[in-house]
């Protein structure tokens, strides 16, 4: 089990969590049983904005989830963040039931940041990966192999969040990102990369393994 320098509930749910509460509350005191529909508002803040510790696997050239979710393209692409290599795509939908913390997939340096602008259509869809609001982080591991992985927001998801920075060294499982309310996760990997995951997988951030790169 890798060390967790994180709550269990994410930072960024804490005023979202603490106003549902506080208002909850109050709601009790004054009106009881009333009350009831805002607990369970409150309890679904809670449960989004958890961020539990996981499993990191170990082993050369595996890539691990960056995100929970399931499983809904796994096929050769081209990577745009790349200028169109060809590449091995993965990507994995988040509902609002799902933990909505982004964390990297591989031992490497952050290379590159690239956000772009976009729309908000449901992250489901294919087209969301070129049309969606998204940012995306290239990753260099020490061997020189580079993976792309983009965080997009989808239809309800409004708020896209990065706190690394170019130049940042990241260790597997670790915490780098995190997506409100509903998105997805694009990753890119190298051609010969062999997925561990199919389509309707259901998959965790960090304990599942998503592919093997290829040897060199």
């Amino acid at each position: 089990m890798t060390n967790w320098p994180h709550p269990v509930v994410a930072r960024e749910g804490w005023p979202f969590l603490a106003l549902a509460a506080i208002v909850s509350a109050v709601i009790a005191y004054f009106f009881g049983w009333w009350s009831l529909p805002f607990w369970l508002v409150t309890i679904f803040i809670l449960q989004f904005f958890r961020d539990p510790p996981r499993d990191i696997p170990q082993g050369e050239g595996l890539v691990l989830c960056p995100a929970d979710g399931r499983v809904i393209v796994v096929g050769d692409a081209p990577d745009p963040y790349r200028g169109g290599v060809k590449s091995v795509k993965v990507s994995i939908f988040m509902n609002v039931f799902n933990v909505h913390s982004q964390r990297a997939p591989v031992d490497g340096t952050v290379k590159e940041i690239q956000y772009s602008k976009g729309l908000f259509v449901n992250a489901a869809l294919d087209k969301a990966s070129s049309d969606n609001e998204r940012n995306a982080l290239i990753f260099m591991l020490d061997s020189g192999v580079e993976i792309s992985c983009v965080q997009v927001a989808g239809l309800i998801a409004r708020r896209i969040l990065c706190y690394v920075k170019v130049g940042d060294r990241l260790m597997r499982g670790q915490r780098y990102g995190f997506i409100r309310f509903g998105s997805r996760v694009d990753v890119y990997l190298p051609p010969g990369s062999v997925p561990k995951v199919a389509i309707g997988d259901i998959v965790k951030a960090s304990s599942t393994v998503l592919a093997e790169l290829p040897r060199p």
